[in-house]
């Protein structure tokens, strides 16, 4: 099956074009590609280039509605839309933006609910390529500034505002006066660009904390919140921090949710697993900071009707989903470092719990990440690993790579030559009870599973 074009900006790195369809680029993926023609030879973690840019453009940024910017190793996304949720259950018009895209570029920009279409986001890109003027940008930072542009033209009430790297030199990180800033739990990940320690990543992320704004913390280990205090305090953010100023607990199959404000009984959270407790709390903290009226009919709505692909999506049908083990449970989660292993591993045990069936683990992994902090976790859970490819990547570890990585951390494994593959060998065995099967390592590989799956967002 062939794969659609999917032009990507790996954080800090330059463009990647995947295999490309039989009727060829699109338009915004032939912009993107020349995007990636512009891309700093050197990388400088700098705002320079694209406050430049914005500049020329006229300040779009100076222009937006309010601002919750998001940072964070794991859970941005999914904060953002539990917030999206709960806010447009509220009847707000809300506007988001996060990295990176699962199939389509245009997942990333949301404009007052609704994905942008390819005419806007074509005007925009080709706006920004005529200003830049063919001068030395990332493609991160001049698509940031074509979605300010788009922001910038639509009215909403909120810009949920998803970093893309690190938060002190990513290029979100030219709004002054934000409404609320908020970080997610800080682990390792990127070190190659922010540092190989949690206390120096943490600082990164720390660096969209303003003066005087709501600073929403999520749980984080000691070592980051040190750091993040340490740089809450200095600059005067009005701290909320999990643990302390609000919290989160189950109880009886809800959640209780308290802060100074008082208790709240909510559901629990439409997405799977016990780490988006903590999402949901750090989503509820947020938005009863920025909007104090919030009703718990929101705040639930929020909860129960979110959607985020992706993040242990069980996936019920579609053709790749046909090639599986009949009756087979088939799930979908892009995480993809070691924190995120253990959150995703967590989440399977407690489905284990609930409904026992034998784990199959299908896993692809980008070379620069940790593939055997993230599979460690799954030793001891998963019957056996199939390690594939991640089509079109070439940052991809080659599945045999992956296999034997998984081997050497006591997993049983083998590699395959794809995800379809990989299920058609599952689909061979003789199964005593329908199996549970995991495909996950990276959102790279996820956006190609659900675009083979005819499942890709909308």
């Amino acid at each position: 099956m062939p794969v659609a074009d999917r032009v990507a900006e790996r954080a800090g790195g330059g463009l990647t074009v995947g295999t490309r369809a039989e009727s060829g680029m699109t338009a915004i993926d032939a912009v993107l590609e020349r995007f990636g023609l512009l891309h700093p030879r050197k990388i400088d973690l700098s705002l320079d280039r694209v406050q430049r840019l914005l500049a020329d453009l006229g300040s779009p940024h100076l222009r937006l509605p309010p601002v919750v910017h998001v940072a964070g190793t794991n859970g941005k996304g999914s904060t953002v839309a539990f917030m999206r949720a709960a806010l447009e259950a509220a009847d707000k018009r809300v506007h988001v933006y996060t990295s990176p895209h699962l199939v389509r570029f245009n997942e990333r920009i949301r404009l007052a609910g609704e994905l942008v279409d390819d005419e806007r986001l074509g005007d925009a890109l080709a706006r920004c390529e005529a200003v830049n003027a063919g001068r030395s940008i990332s493609v991160f930072e001049i698509t940031t500034a074509a979605a300010f542009v788009l922001f910038s033209q639509t009215p909403a009430d909120y810009l949920l505002l998803e970093v893309g790297l690190g938060g002190r030199y990513d290029a979100t990180n030219v709004i002054e006066r934000p409404a609320a800033t908020v970080i997610t739990p800080v682990s390792i990940d990127h070190t190659e660009f922010l540092g190989p320690t949690i206390e120096k990543i943490a600082y990164e992320k720390a660096g969209v904390l303003r003066r005087g704004t709501p600073a929403i913390v999520a749980e984080q280990d000691e070592r980051a919140l040190r750091v993040i205090e340490r740089e809450a305090l200095k600059l005067g953010a009005l701290r909320r921090f999990a643990g302390r100023d609000f919290f989160i607990r189950s109880e009886h199959g809800r959640l209780a949710y308290e802060d100074a404000e008082g208790l709240v009984d909510l559901p629990t959270p439409r997405l799977a697993g016990r780490h988006q407790f903590g999402n949901a709390a750090t989503a509820v903290a947020t938005l009863r900071a920025i909007e104090p009226g919030i009703s718990n009919r929101a705040l639930e709505r929020g909860l129960t009707e979110v959607e985020w692909p992706a993040r242990l999506q069980r996936l019920r049908g579609g053709p790749l989903v046909a090639l599986a083990p009949p009756q087979a449970e088939v799930w979908l989660d892009g995480a993809h470092n070691e924190a995120g292993g253990r959150a995703l591993a967590e989440a399977i045990a407690d489905l284990e719990d609930h409904a026992p069936r034998p784990l199959a683990l299908i896993c692809g992994t980008l070379a620069s990440k940790d593939t055997a902090g993230f599979l460690r976790h799954f030793k001891g859970l998963a019957q056996e690993a199939l390690a594939v490819p991640i089509v079109g990547e070439h940052a991809a570890r080659p599945a045999e790579e992956v296999a034997a990585i998984a081997q050497s951390v006591g997993l049983q494994a083998a590699a395959c030559d794809s995800v379809a593959s990989a299920l058609r060998f599952l689909a061979a065995r003789d199964w005593p009870t329908p199996p549970r099967i995991l495909i996950a390592g990276s959102l790279y590989l996820a956006g190609t599973v659900l675009e083979a799956n005819d499942d890709a967002p909308r």
